[in-house]
C-alpha cells in the first residue's frame, strides 16, 4: 500500500474528531512526510512530530505500539506487568493513559505515575516494584512539537537490539485500527504508582554523595530551572534534604508546559534555552545555574566568572565531576580495587586519560544511555556492581550509582552542587579547576555540529553521505591525516552494528559521524587535543571549517 492509499485509509477510519481535521487539511507534500513510512521503532522506542498518520506521534500509532509490546510481553510472562511515567509535553498523559488501556485490554498489570515525573523515577519503578518491563512517554529534549515512547526492561534499562527486533516484529503484524482497549476508570488492573516509590528514589539519590563524613558549608546560590518540565519537584526537594537551602527557581520556567514558551528548544545544551536561567542567576547574585531538560535526565550547568556566567558543556561537566570522585574515593580510601567508569564512543578522551592515572577501567559504549545501562547489568551478573564509579556522555548526562539504569538529572543536579560546593570551601572556581584538569591532561576542545535533513529527501540524502564515506574512504580531515577509522557498521570491541564512523587524526583529535536515532539529523562529535589552548582553538575552527564544506557537497 502507497502513502496515499494509507493516507485514504486514514481518511476512512479516523474516529478522533481533531486528527480528522488534521487529515482533511493537509497539503500534498504534507500528506506524503506523514504516511510514507511507519513511525521508526528501535531500542530508543518511538519518536516524532506530533500529528495525524502513520510517521507521527497519535493515539492509534501509541496503541498500536502498545499492542506489540503487550504481545511480546505476554510471550515472555506468565504475569507480566509494566510500569508507565510520562513528561510534560503535549499530549503525555493522554498517551501513558491510552498505553494502559492497551496494556490492560491484554491481561497485563498497570501501575501509573499519578503526575509527569522524572525518566530515571521510571527506570526505579521498574525495577522497584518487579515490573516485567516499563514505558516512559517522553520525547527528551526535542522541541515542542516531537513527543515519544520510551521502552525498559525488567532490568531499569532501555530494551535492547534483540528485543527492540522481537517488539517490533509483534507491532508490524497489528492493524492500527483494530488494536482494543479497555477503559481507564474503574479498571482493577491499573494502579497508581504510591508516593512510597518516588521517596525511594529519592533516597537513593541522597546516598550518592563522596563527601562521606566531610562536612563542608553548603550555603551556595543555586538558580535552578527544570525548562517546565519535571524537574521541579524531585529536584528542589532532594536539594532542600542535602543541606542547600539557597535555591531560586525560574519562575516562567517553573510549572509544566509542554510548549515551552520560553525556550523552542528545551535542551540544556542549546545556550538559548539557558538564557533566561542566566538572567535570573545574574539578576540574584548567584553562584550557579543548574538547567534540567523536559524528562529530567540531561543538566546544564553554568558558573560565575567575574562579572558574567560562562557554561560548561557536557564533557566538561564530566570531566569535572569524574575528577571529583576519583579524587574523593581515593582520599577517603574508598576506591574500589577494580574501579570502572562507563562512556559512550563519542564523549570525550579526556576522562579515558584521567581514569588511567587513577587505575580506573574505561568502559567505551556505543552512543545512548542504554548501553551504559548494559554494562552496568553486565556487572551485577558477575557480581561487580560495587566497582561501578561513573558513567556520563556529552549530552549532559550522568550517573554515579546503580540504583536505576538510565542517566539522572536528580543525580547530576545533586552532585553538581556538592562538587560546586566543595571546591568553594577550598577557594577553588569550576573553571579554574578545569584549567588545572587542561594543563595536567591536555586541551580539549569538544563540540557536537548537527546537520538537518527532514523528510523522505533527507533520509536518503543522510543515507547517501554515509554510503560515500564508506566507498570513498577520507585519507585526511583538513591538513591532518587519518591514522584510523572504526566502522561500527561491522562491529567493533563487541558493540552491537551500529551506522558510525570514528576518525582517529594524527594530531590525537577524533571526528565521529552518525544519523541520529530520534532525529532528522546527521551528528558530527568533534573532539580536539593540543598541548596549548591557542592551538586548539585553531584547530577547532579549521575542522569546523572543513567538516561543514565536505557535508554540504
Amino acid at each position: 500500500m502507497n502513502y496515499i492509499e494509507t493516507y485514504g485509509l486514514w481518511k476512512e477510519k479516523v474516529k478522533d474528531e481533531v486528527l480528522l481535521n488534521e487529515l482533511n487539511s493537509l497539503d500534498e507534500k504534507e500528506i506524503e512526510d506523514a504516511f510514507y513510512r511507519d513511525l521508526a521503532f528501535g531500542t530508543g522506542g518511538l519518536r516524532g512530530v506530533l500529528g495525524v498518520g502513520t510517521n507521527r506521534m497519535n493515539i492509534y500509532v501509541v496503541a498500536k505500539a502498545s499492542k506489540g509490546l503487550s504481545d511480546y510481553l505476554n510471550k515472555h510472562y506468565d504475569k507480566p506487568s509494566i510500569a508507565i511515567g510520562y513528561d510534560t509535553r503535549i499530549n503525555s498523559e493522554l498517551f501513558s493513559r491510552v498505553s494502559a488501556e492497551v496494556f490492560s485490554n491484554n491481561g497485563i498489570k498497570v501501575y501509573l505515575y499519578k503526575e509527569p515525573l522524572p525518566v530515571p523515577s521510571l527506570s526505579f519503578a521498574v525495577r522497584h516494584l518487579n515490573c516485567s518491563a516499563g514505558v516512559m512517554v517522553t520525547a527528551s529534549h526535542n522541541p515542542s512539537k516531537y513527543n515519544g515512547y520510551k521502552v525498559y526492561g525488567s532490568d531499569g534499562c532501555q530494551i535492547t537490539t534483540e528485543a527492540a527486533k522481537e517488539i517490533l516484529s509483534e507491532i508490524d503484524k497489528i492493524d492500527v485500527f483494530e488494536v482494543q482497549r479497555k477503559p481507564f476508570e474503574n479498571n482493577e488492573l491499573i494502579d497508581f504508582i504510591d508516593n512510597e516509590v518516588l521517596t525511594s528514589f529519592i533516597e537513593e539519590v541522597k546516598k550518592q554523595s563522596f563527601l562521606y563524613d566531610e562536612d563542608i558549608n553548603k550555603d551556595i546560590s543555586v538558580v535552578y530551572t527544570p525548562l517546565n518540565g519535571t524537574g521541579l519537584k524531585p529536584v528542589t526537594r532532594v536539594l532542600k534534604e542535602l543541606g542547600y537551602s539557597n535555591v531560586i527557581t525560574v519562575k516562567e520556567q517553573e510549572e509544566p508546559d509542554g510548549n515551552f514558551p520560553t525556550c523552542p528548544y528545551p535542551n540544556p545544551e542549546v545556550k538559548e534555552a539557558m538564557e533566561l536561567g542566566v538572567k535570573c542567576a545574574k539578576d540574584n547574585n548567584a553562584d550557579i545555574l543548574i538547567a534540567s531538560d523536559p524528562d529530567c535526565d540531561r543538566v546544564g550547568v553554568a558558573v560565575k566568572k567575574d562579572d558574567d556566567f560562562i557554561i560548561l558543556n557536557g564533557n566538561q561537566v564530566g570531566v569535572l565531576l569524574f575528577n571529583y570522585i576519583c579524587e574523593q574515593r581515593t582520599k577517603h580510601n574508598k576506591m574500589p580495587e577494580n574501579p570502572v567508569l562507563i562512556k559512550t564512543i563519542v564523549t570525550t578522551d579526556l576522562a579515558d586519560r584521567i581514569a588511567e592515572k587513577h587505575g580506573v577501567q574505561t568502559i567505551n559504549v556505543l552512543t545512548g544511555y542504554k548501553f551504559i545501562g548494559e554494562q552496568i547489568g553486565l556487572l551485577e551478573k558477575i557480581d561487580r556492581l560495587d566497582d561501578f564509579i561513573f558513567s556520563f556522555e556529552e549530552s549532559d548526562g550522568y550517573l554515579s550509582g546503580t540504583y536505576v539504569r538510565d542517566k539522572d538529572g536528580v543525580n547530576g543536579s545533586c552532585l553538581v552542587c556538592e562538587m560546586y560546593a566543595y571546591y568553594k570551601n577550598k577557594n577553588i572556581s569550576l573553571s579554574n579547576k578545569l584549567e588545572e584538569i587542561y594543563k595536567k591532561y591536555g586541551y580539549y576542545i569538544n563540540s557536537l555540529q548537527s546537520f538537518d535533513f527532514p523528510g523522505l529527501d533527507g533520509f536518503n540524502s543522510m543515507q547517501s553521505i554515509m554510503n560515500n564515506l564508506r566507498e570513498k574512504p577520507l585519507e585526511s580531515i583538513e591538513q591532518y591525516k587519518i591514522v584510523k577509522c572504526n566502522d561500527y557498521l561491522n562491529g567493533i570491541d563487541n558493540l552491537p552494528k551500529s551506522d558510525v564512523l570514528k576518525y582517529y587524526l594524527e594530531n590525537g583529535s577524533s571526528i565521529v559521524i552518525r544519523p541520529s536515532g530520534t532525529e532528522p539529523k546527521l551528528k558530527v562529535y568533534i573532539s580536539i587535543c593540543t598541548d596549548k589552548k591557542e592551538k586548539a582553538s585553531k584547530t577547532y575552527s579549521a575542522i569546523i571549517d572543513w567538516i561543514s564544506k565536505k557535508l554540504n557537497e
